[in-house]
């Protein structure tokens, strides 16, 4: 092997491991604070270890979700804010799981740089800690890849995978979903992680905005609207499903309500939700009638203030709305569960 002093090193086409070696250290102290039994070890290995202690299912079944943030990290980019975007990640893959009923467990990350960027890096894994101990799951373990030539600079990819459980005898499945069972929105904490790609044509290409601009319909800058980080349901929803006959869950993201909820009602019913039932946040408002946007697009494209609907038993609905109140959450009841009809091919409607 050649020791030339004009020879090559890795660092010299844009990889720098000793840096990664160092910020190595600096995620153990971040996963550190968050905490769960079952956790084996400390990041750093090839592998998280997870002790599954199963004493308290009769059939305890895994469940697995894996997504990433889309195109909101470009938001980040512009606004060069990267403390948020991680708990985005952390409640796009467990809001997925809690929707089965399962408890998460714990999470991975995967974030890919043009050159690893140790401040930006260290604030996307502070953001990614913070979800993971508001999912009340830990985070094992990840990757950091330096990809030089793929990513450009001060840009970056994030993606996500976690693990839930729950007894096989108490899956969400929607299989007791029956007409007449009531639909109650969870109320979200704003646009989430959908339909960025929309937003950033309505707000930039469209309006000309800046991310400073201060906008006054929502009495904010456009950026702090635009990163407010998805909420995650899952201490409420592990407490709904605890104590009141929850039949069907559905996390709103792409697809919006109508499509979400389909994945979860039987094939021979159908939906009909309520209008004027909830409160629709501002900036939904705000970009619909600076895009011209028809209202079916806003459906399937928006969460549209709802980022988690629940399908109950008419005689719990409102048992299920005090128990939401109860732990500061705002929910309504939205709409209902329908016969379908064989004209109604679309699967719901306007009431």
């Amino acid at each position: 092997m050649s020791d030339s002093k004009d020879s090559l090193t890795y660092a010299d086409s844009g990889v720098d491991i000793d840096k990664a070696t160092d910020f190595i250290t600096a995620i153990k102290k971040i996963a550190g604070k968050t905490p769960r039994t079952g956790v084996m070890g400390e990041i750093g290995g090839f592998g998280g270890l997870f002790s599954l202690k199963v004493d308290d299912y009769a059939k305890p079944v895994l469940v697995s979700s894996t997504d990433g943030v889309g195109t909101k990290l470009k938001v980040a980019f512009m606004a060069d804010k990267h403390d948020t975007i991680g708990i985005d990640l952390v409640a796009m893959c467990v809001n997925d799981v809690i929707v089965q009923g399962a408890k998460p467990l714990f999470f991975l990350d995967y974030l890919a740089m043009g050159t690893l960027n140790t401040r930006v890096a260290e604030k996307i894994v502070e953001g990614i800690a913070e979800g993971c101990r508001q999912a009340q799951c830990a985070l094992i373990g990840g990757e950091t890849a330096e990809m030089p030539g793929i990513y450009s600079e001060n840009e970056y990819d994030l993606a996500g995978f976690s693990v839930g459980i729950v007894d096989n005898d108490k899956i969400v499945d929607g299989s007791e979903i029956r007409v007449g069972h009531k639909l109650i929105g969870i109320a979200s904490s704003g646009l989430h992680s959908n339909g960025y790609s929309l937003v950033r044509k309505i707000c930039f290409d469209l309006l000309k905005m800046d991310i400073d601009t201060y906008v006054p319909e929502l009495g904010k800058p456009l950026g702090e609207e635009l990163l407010i980080p998805t909420k995650i349901y899952a201490d409420a929803i592990m407490r709904l499903i605890k104590d009141l006959p929850i039949h069907g869950l559905a996390h709103i993201t792409g697809g919006g309500i109508a499509e979400n909820l389909l994945r979860v009602i039987p094939s021979a019913s159908s939906l009909v939700l309520y209008k004027d039932s909830w409160e629709i946040p501002p900036i939904f408002k705000f970009l619909q009638d600076a895009g011209k946007v028809e209202d079916k697009e806003m459906l399937r494209t928006f969460n549209n203030g709802i980022g988690m609907i629940a399908v109950v038993p008419e005689t719990s609905a409102q048992d299920v709305l005090e128990r939401i109140s109860g732990m500061n959450e705002k929910g309504s009841i939205i709409g209902e569960v329908v016969k379908r009809k064989k004209s109604n091919t679309a699967g719901f409607q306007w009431s």
